[in-house]
């Protein structure tokens, strides 16, 4: 069966048969944050290709933070009549510590789909 690649990036599988993980651990543990598997069960694709390979992918975890206080002050503006400064901090600050799991798994994600070699092979 034929996984597309939007349901691929969102299930974190290989880039190369989209049917492997890319992480040891479900995407709500808080356990080995930053653990990638080393190679595809499926396929065998080498998913880290070099060391510090995934490092880039900080830049786009921290357009993730960027995007979610953004986002998190807007709502805090609009939904409360008189926001105060507690209402705003411990809103970024909840919602980056839930998040922090996902968006560090879907940064790496979306890095490897964008900058590493795997390209996708039909099995």
């Amino acid at each position: 069966m034929r996984k597309s690649l939007g349901i691929a990036i969102a299930t974190c599988s290989c880039p190369q048969c989209r049917e492997g993980r890319l992480f040891p651990v479900s995407q709500f543990s808080y356990r080995k944050l930053t653990s990638v598997n080393k190679t595809c069960e499926v396929c065998g694709a080498n998913l880290i290709p070099e060391p510090g390979f995934y490092d880039g992918a900080m830049y786009i975890s921290y357009a993730f933070s960027v995007a979610l206080v953004i986002t998190s002050l807007v709502a805090v503006t609009v939904l409360v009549e008189k926001p105060e400064l507690w209402m705003y901090l411990s809103t970024v600050i909840v919602l980056n510590f839930s998040l922090v799991p996902a968006m560090l798994r879907y940064s790496k994600t979306l890095y490897q789909y964008a900058v590493g070699k795997l390209k996708y092979r039909e099995g």
